[in-house]
């Protein structure tokens, strides 16, 4: 049986393009877009090179970050919303919502058409989630524009851009849910993850069982210029109420985490025989590359709690999450890309032979 690997998403950019929209100050500048293209196309054959059975464009396209990308530029919004505190000392702001209706600028799906234009193997779209989109819509409401009305309107974009990166044949449509940890640390009560977990399952349940198949959860503490979010918040706050999203796969960032056995018996305890669990075994903002052993290692300990055959693996986050991130170099993601598909194949490998000794 082959354990399936997968990435999360983001590959930091080629600096010469950071330097060009830095000089621009226009991340949809139409004068950018002969070097997105080099870039996507760059960072799709290295991404193929490491022998990824899956990739994705890196997010390249992905203007200012994973978490953004559809609403950037949109008029009726404000720069001084949400704001995400790093470990790191910086601050990320999303954009506040000022008046109605709420509508998507950019969809996934153009990401994955340019994607699919250079990938020879199967290609998967990472989307943000209807929780942390939530977060654009102002406490104190909005005159004319109900939240009950804004929620309408954000299921139906979610929808539309999922439905259509299935339909064009995404290998996976993976919702970003980083804001799941970060929930705990605003709200220990817990009343605030709860709410996103019912708005995401909203959104999941209007696809059929074989599409949710093809949908995964991506969760982590946040990575961002070496740092996180929320990473204090113990797994056990958040995995039991994560793995009652309706979805077939679920992302969990594990390699960076101090006491993984812990991690894996919460999975163990709360996973359904129906999802398929990626586990993180490389950290992308630990700037150690990890060896092929290192991996395989880290996977045939998740193997003593999880099944096999529900078992996958996967990087801890995005490499470069916010585009303008240079503290990973493109170099040493694709290393530790490569860790982690070299990896993989030896612990498969390892378990293939204990399952041949048994029968004997």
């Amino acid at each position: 049986m082959t354990i399936p690997t997968e990435p999360i998403g983001s590959i930091p950019r080629p600096p010469r393009l950071i330097q060009a929209i830095t000089a621009s100050g226009d991340h949809a500048d139409p004068k950018l877009d002969s070097l997105y293209e080099e870039a996507i196309r760059d960072t799709i054959e290295r991404f193929e090179a490491t022998g990824s059975p899956v990739i994705t464009d890196g997010e390249q396209r992905k203007y200012h970050n994973f978490w953004t990308y559809c609403v950037d530029g949109l008029p009726n919004t404000s720069p001084d919303g949400f704001k995400i505190p790093f470990a790191a000392g910086h601050i990320r702001h999303m954009p506040r919502l000022t008046s109605g209706p709420f509508r998507y600028k950019v969809s996934a799906d153009r990401f994955l058409d340019v994607a699919l234009r250079y990938a020879h193997v199967p290609v998967k779209q990472a989307v943000i989630s209807p929780s942390a989109l939530s977060l654009m819509y102002p406490a104190e409401g909005l005159p004319g524009y109900t939240r009950d009305e804004f929620i309408d309107d954000l299921l139906r974009e979610h929808e539309a851009e999922v439905r259509s990166c299935l339909r064009k044949g995404a290998h996976k449509v993976q919702i970003d849910f980083t804001e799941g940890r970060l929930a705990i640390k605003l709200d220990p009560s817990g009343h605030l993850l709860n709410s996103f977990i019912d708005l995401n399952n909203l959104a999941l349940a209007r696809f059929s069982i074989e599409e949710r198949k093809r949908i995964g959860v991506h969760t982590c503490p946040g990575g961002d210029r070496d740092s996180t979010h929320s990473a204090e918040i113990d797994y056990g706050e958040l995995l039991p109420s994560l793995f009652e999203l309706q979805a077939g796969n679920f992302y969990v960032a594990l390699a960076g985490e101090p006491d993984r056995a812990h991690v894996l018996k919460i999975i163990r305890k709360h996973m359904k025989p129906d999802q398929r669990i990626f586990v993180g075994v490389v950290s992308p903002i630990d700037p150690h590359i990890e060896s092929a052993e290192e991996v395989r290692d880290r996977i045939m300990q998740a193997a003593e709690y999880i099944p096999v055959e529900q078992l996958g693996t996967t990087d801890d986050c995005g490499f470069s999450p916010f585009s303008d991130d240079t503290s990973t170099s493109r170099d040493t993601a694709f290393a530790k890309i490569r860790a982690r598909v070299l990896g993989t194949a030896l612990a498969t490998e390892m378990i293939a032979g204990q399952n041949a000794d048994r029968r004997r």
